[in-house]
């Protein structure tokens, strides 16, 4: 697993990039091959070993720092590592991962993983696509991911916030909330079990939330729960915040809630 984990954290060799060429590094442990690899959400498509190409499960990424600390998921273990660069060779320092029981798919491909990527690799990029190499030619796809935008996009409520503390949602209410955020200043969606309408005012890293209207069927109790809860939050002035695809929204009082956008073209 954790030779896994080092092989696909070779991405870190690309450290940050100025330059337009794909050759020779500069002594500093980067490797200037055009397009800046840092700050990157790479989702991880496919491994190929031995002739065979097995999928990535659905969450399968990796995200480098500045510093080249490079941090993911395979789609069930977490990982970080930090790395450093030999021209366009890459060899990984340091690697831990978790040790999470996965599903039988989900292992098949990180064993796959672990075999094809153990000694040095190779990274070129094309586009939007970044391949990484074995000498023995097997190799690992990924492609760069942009963040989901706040507007135009359908976010499921996946917890609630207290502080710093995340919580699950109450039993039976999973996948029932969501709301978009539209580019004409509306916000709708269902709160659970009502469906709600309004307006927002979005200026800055601030979301500011008019009036929300709903309909007002009665629910069973953990629905309106959550609802409360949510109309609690939806209610005036709150800080909103993108990690890629997971949107945070956090009122004046630390009360909050996490949401997830959907898998690209899902």
């Amino acid at each position: 697993m954790v030779v896994g984990v080092i092989a696909l954290l070779a991405l870190a060799a690309c450290g940050t990039e100025t330059g337009t060429g794909s050759g020779s590094g500069d002594g500093s442990g980067s490797v200037r091959t055009g397009p800046r690899l840092t700050g990157v959400h790479w989702s991880v498509d496919s491994v190929t070993a031995g002739g065979r190409r097995t999928e990535a499960p659905d969450g399968a990424h990796v995200v480098i720092d500045p510093e080249g600390r490079a941090t993911g998921n395979f789609g069930c273990n977490h990982f970080t590592a930090e790395t450093r660069t030999d021209g366009d060779t890459i060899t990984v320092r340091q690697a831990t991962t978790t040790q999470m029981g996965c599903e039988k798919g989900v292992q098949r491909f990180e064993t796959a993983m672990s075999r094809a990527f153990s000694g040095e690799l190779t990274a070129a990029v094309t586009g939007r696509t970044l391949t990484l190499t074995t000498e023995a030619g097997d190799a690992i796809a990924l492609t760069s991911e942009p963040p989901a935008p706040l507007t135009g996009t359908t976010w499921t409520v996946t917890s609630l916030v207290s502080g710093s503390t995340a919580s699950s949602l109450p039993s039976g209410t999973e996948q029932k909330a969501r709301l978009s955020f539209g580019k004409d200043g509306s916000v709708r969606g269902t709160l659970g079990c009502n469906s709600f309408r309004g307006n927002v005012t979005v200026t800055g890293s601030t979301v500011t939330f008019g009036r929300i209207t709903s309909t007002r069927m009665m629910c069973p109790d953990p629905l309106m729960k959550l609802e409360r809860a949510l109309l609690a939050i939806l209610d005036g002035r709150t800080t909103y915040r993108i990690d890629h695809r997971t949107l945070s929204l956090t009122a004046a009082n630390g009360e909050g809630l996490g949401a997830a956008a959907p898998a690209p073209g899902k």
